[in-house]
């Protein structure tokens, strides 16, 4: 039987990168510092060179004819490299399907939970599955599922989007919400301004029945 191996306590072996003296190819064709064809001359030469501004000599394309070399900062070359691979990192994002399930009999409290689910989601970027369960006779209430799927499509439509409206898909029923591209804009609603009631009787004249009532007493004195 073979002997069992050991664990391998060595720290593994890293690839340095071709700078300078690991440049090993005779001839070099190179380019300077401000974009200059410096041409091909020997590798002798070009580490002279690169010594003279006080900068490196980095191999850039080892598979042409000669070897191409670019005299550079390196280290000032290998940071930006590092800190846009950074920044591409952060700006892609790999969108997910996540899931919401229920059942049409949800209680309030249990309903306000999966809309923070959904929005949690939503916000990272991922898109939403909305499934509503049913078992056994509960199939029979398909509208149910569809109205409560609608009335969450309202409840996030700040946040999302419909990519697929309530579709019954076997025991389930099933809706897709993407994250909303552009900002909702709500129309606003006027509200009714109490108006003031206007007076539509014309009430009699006091003057007059006051002159009425003088004149009849006249009369009867």
């Amino acid at each position: 039987m073979p002997p069992r191996p050991r664990f391998d306590r060595r720290a593994p072996v890293r690839e340095l990168p071709n700078i300078n003296d690991r440049i090993t190819y005779p001839k070099l064709r190179v380019v300077d510092a401000d974009g200059t064809q410096l041409g091909v001359i020997t590798r002798e030469e070009a580490l002279e060179v690169s010594r003279d501004r006080e900068l490196d000599l980095v191999l850039v394309s080892e598979k042409a004819d000669p070897p191409v070399c670019r005299i550079m900062d390196y280290g000032k070359f290998k940071f930006e490299q590092e800190k846009k691979a950074k920044e591409a990192k952060k700006k892609s994002h790999q969108t997910e399907v996540k899931e919401v399930k229920m059942r049409y009999k949800i209680d309030q409290h249990d309903y306000d939970v999966r809309i923070g689910h959904a929005q949690r989601f939503l916000k990272s970027g991922d898109k939403v599955k909305c499934t509503v369960i049913f078992r056994g006779r509960e199939i029979q209430h398909t509208a149910l599922a569809e109205t409560l799927l609608k009335r969450m499509a309202k409840d996030l439509e700040e946040q999302a989007e419909v990519q697929q409206s309530p579709k019954r898909e076997g025991r389930n029923m099933i809706m897709f919400l993407t994250p909303r591209k552009t900002p909702l804009i709500k129309k606003d609603v006027e509200e009714a301004q109490p108006t003031k009631a206007v007076r539509t009787i014309n009430l009699p004249d006091r003057s007059n029945q006051k002159k009425l009532a003088m004149k009849t007493k006249t009369k009867e004195e």
